[in-house]
This record gives C-alpha cells, sequence and structure tokens, in this order.
C-alpha cells in the first residue's frame, strides 16, 4: 500500500510541477504496466473471479421475471405452465453463475433437473427482427419459408455447419396458435446459445451428451448429474462404488475410463464432422449410474469447420496458437496459426483425466503388477507423445485401442478376483 501511495504521490507531483525526471516516467510506467499484466494473469488463471455471487435469493427473483413474462404472453416453452401456473417445476437452489450464465437446481414433477441460460433476462437477446417487422396479429401470417431461412442461419452461426431443412426439426417452434409469437421469441432467444443447439442436436445421437428436457422462455432443463470436481480423490463420486474396497472402485474407473474412450471415438467419428472438447476437466463431465460418461457442459466443443476457424489466427509464436485445449502451431512465414488442430481430445483426456488416475497404483491387489505397469506406460504415451521440438500432437490411434485392450483386461482381472 505504501508503494502505491508513492507511486501516485510522485506522478501527482509531476503533474503539479510540470516536469519530472525520465528515469521517473519510467519506472512508473513500468509499476504500472506490472500491475495491469498481473491483473491480467490472474483472470487469465481464474476467470471466476468477476463472477457474480451465486445466490438463491437472485435465482428465484430471476424466475419470478420469466414467470411475468409468460403470463404477459412475451414468452412460451413446454414447461412454463409446470413453473409458473402448476407448480410441479420447483426451484431447489443455484447452482452457479459465471459471466452471465445462470444455472439452477430445480425439481421437476420428483425428477432432479437443470435450468441453464447464456443471460438472466429474456430481454438481454436480440429479438428476431421478422416479429418486429410482422403486421399480422400474433404474427400468423408469417412466410414459413423466411422463417425457415433465419433459424438455419442462426443454428450454422452457432455449430458451423450448414444443415438441410429436414435436420431442423428440434428447433421448429411447432403449430402456430394463440402463443406463436412468445414461441418465435422463444426459439430465437435458444438459438443464440450455442450448447442449447448442440444438446437439442446431439441428444438422440450420442449417449453422451445431455438431452434437453423442456424450455421456458431463455432456459432450458437438462438432466440433473453430479458434475466431477478435482476434489474428489477419483475425480468423480465414487463413494458407493460396488464390490470389495478398493476393487469396487478400480473397477468403476476402468468401467469411466472405457466410456471416455468410447465418447471419444464416437466424437471423432459418428458425426459429419468431427467433435473437438476445448475445455476438458472433471466439472464439464458426470457419470451415470452405469458409469457412461457424459458433456455436461459444452460451451466451449465445436465441430471440425468452425474449430478451424477459431485456430486461424495471427501469431508471433506457437503459444498464441493455443485455445484453450485446443492447439495449433504458428507458421512464421506469414505469421498465421494454422487451421488444423495438432493435439486431440484422446491426446488431453488422458493428460488431463487418465494421468491422474493411473499414474500411480491402482487400489486393488485383484490387478497384476504387470498390468498395472503397461497401463501407466501407455497414458504416459497418449497424454505426452514427445514431440522433439516440444510442441503437442495427437495421440495416436494405436496408443487407443492399447488404452482399450488394458482396461478391457483390467476389468477381466478385477472380475475373476471376485469370483
Amino acid at each position: 500500500m505504501a508503494r502505491a501511495a508513492g507511486a501516485r504521490g510522485r506522478a501527482g507531483w509531476c503533474r503539479r510541477r510540470g516536469r519530472c525526471g525520465r528515469g521517473t516516467l519510467l519506472a512508473f510506467a513500468a509499476w504500472t504496466a506490472g500491475w495491469v499484466l498481473a491483473a491480467a494473469l490472474l483472470l487469465r488463471a481464474h476467470p471466476g473471479v468477476l463472477s457474480e455471487r451465486c445466490t438463491d435469493e437472485k435465482s428465484r427473483r430471476i424466475l419470478a421475471a420469466l414467470c411475468q413474462d409468460y403470463r404477459g404472453g412475451a414468452l412460451a416453452g413446454d414447461l412454463c405452465e409446470d413453473l409458473c401456473v402448476a407448480g410441479k417445476l420447483l426451484f431447489q437452489r443455484c447452482l452457479h453463475y459465471d459471466r452471465g450464465k445462470k444455472v439452477l437446481q430445480a425439481d421437476w414433477r420428483g425428477r432432479p433437473v437443470v435450468l441453464k441460460s447464456k443471460e438472466e433476462a429474456f430481454s438481454s437477446f436480440p429479438p428476431l427482427s421478422l416479429l418486429e417487422e410482422e403486421a399480422g396479429e400474433g404474427g400468423q401470417d408469417m412466410p414459413e419459408a423466411e422463417l425457415l431461412l433465419m433459424v438455419a442461419g442462426e443454428v450454422k452461426s452457432a455449430l458451423g455447419l450448414e444443415l438441410s431443412n429436414s435436420s431442423l426439426g428440434p428447433w421448429w417452434p411447432g403449430r402456430r396458435g394463440p402463443r406463436w409469437r412468445g414461441q418465435l421469441a422463444s426459439l430465437w432467444a435458444l438459438l443464440q446459445q450455442e450448447e442449447y443447439v448442440y444438446f437439442s442436436l446431439l441428444q438422440d445421437l450420442s449417449p453422451h451428451v445431455l438431452p434437453v428436457l423442456g424450455s421456458c422462455g431463455h432456459f432450458y432443463a437438462v438432466e440433473f448429474l453430479a458434475a466431477g470436481s478435482p476434489h474428489h480423490r477419483a475425480l468423480f463420486p465414487l463413494d458407493r462404488a460396488p464390490g470389495a474396497p478398493g476393487g469396487g472402485q478400480a473397477k468403476a474407473i476402468s468401467d469411466i475410463a472405457l466410456s471416455f474412450l468410447d465418447m471419444v471415438s464416437h466424437f471423432d467419428s459418428d458425426f459429419s464432422h468431427r467433435l473437438h472438447l476445448c475445455d476438458i476437466k472433471p466439472e464439464n463431465f458426470a457419470i451415470r449410474s452405469d458409469f457412461t460418461v457424459v458433456a455436461i457442459d459444452v460451451d466451449m466443443a465445436f465441430f471440425e469447420p468452425k474449430m478451424r476457424e477459431i485456430l486461424e489466427q495471427n501469431c508471433t509464436g506457437d503459444e498464441d496458437c493455443n485455445f484453450f485445449d485446443c492447439f495449433s502451431r504458428c507458421d512464421l512465414r506469414v505469421n498465421k496459426c494454422g487451421a488444423q488442430r495438432v493435439n486431440n481430445n484422446l491426446q488431453v483426456i488422458c493428460d488431463k483425466i487418465f494421468r491422474h488416475w493411473f499414474s500411480a497404483p491402482l487400489k486393488s491387489s485383484a490387478v497384476s503388477f504387470q498390468l498395472q505397469l503397461q497401463l501407466q506406460e501407455a497414458v504416459q504415451e497418449c497424454a505426452d507423445p514427445g514431440v522433439p521440438s516440444g510442441n503437442t500432437r495427437r495421440a495416436a490411434p494405436s496408443v487407443f485401442w492399447k488404452l482399450r485392450r488394458l482396461l478391457q483386461a483390467t476389468l477381466r482381472e478385477l472380475q475373476e478376483a471376485e469370483k
């Protein structure tokens, strides 16, 4: 504090006297730059420091405003009646706020769900221009072809993909009726939330993505699953893993690891374009009771076309080409990052998830030492492919199959030990 006061005093003296030594000015500039850099590094390492405090009281006010808009006809959705009239969708607690995003836990007819929105207020989303221009009452005369074109454009903006009209079913507002205008306005707010668009598109295509259960205005509901956390000893809550002590947890971890591999294969091969995960951490995944891994936060997931667009930026070195967990390389001849990602989902999962589990022996004497050692070596090979230049690159397909084989062998040994 004394140091800061001294610097302010010297700067003020310079202004009052109209003169100041060059060394003093340089020292003051360096001091200011140092604090600015420190603040920038803090925000980059801990982006949540400026996040709004998550409170139940404010969350209730947000939902009350949502219901007020519903009663006024400004918005609609298949969950609005249960939330605002019937009392069958009940707020439970605030989970977190993150740079505008609101995530709340609720109970829907006895089922725990999560309500999500990128913004707090419905009015925060830019309105659909067609609704403002439409003179017909309730928007009944709005040309369907024009509306279809606008929906396709918004989906393309979110996903980076061109979809056929027949693929737009999840985002069509349904039959025209008394609440048609509110339905369209709500659809438009939802389409401006990339995560909602991803969940809606993939819910029938992958067991590793949360299905959208319904919506009201700009809030949409998904299944509640307990997220992973670095504070859990096994990253995910496995306290109730069946079986003998140690062996039950080792089996659960092996099952979860195999499900992660299945997810990697699915996202790499089973869609029209590869799906890249650029923020891989335990908090963004959950596990079902059968140990299936589910991506519960896909704000940083991108299909290949959009991934290439994001990576292809100006640069002066490789570090400028790192977009969270998705890396590219800098071409110094043109000072441009390559559009091709140089690592992959498997490499990051091995580095950030599998290392935690397999860098030390499993807590089970039922798995042979040789198999545990092979598994450790395979995870190390996957997480750090060992490029001489030090640059990260993709984990090889052969490593995927090696890990799969070793994890299946681990499960066999654990099952034999239970007999």
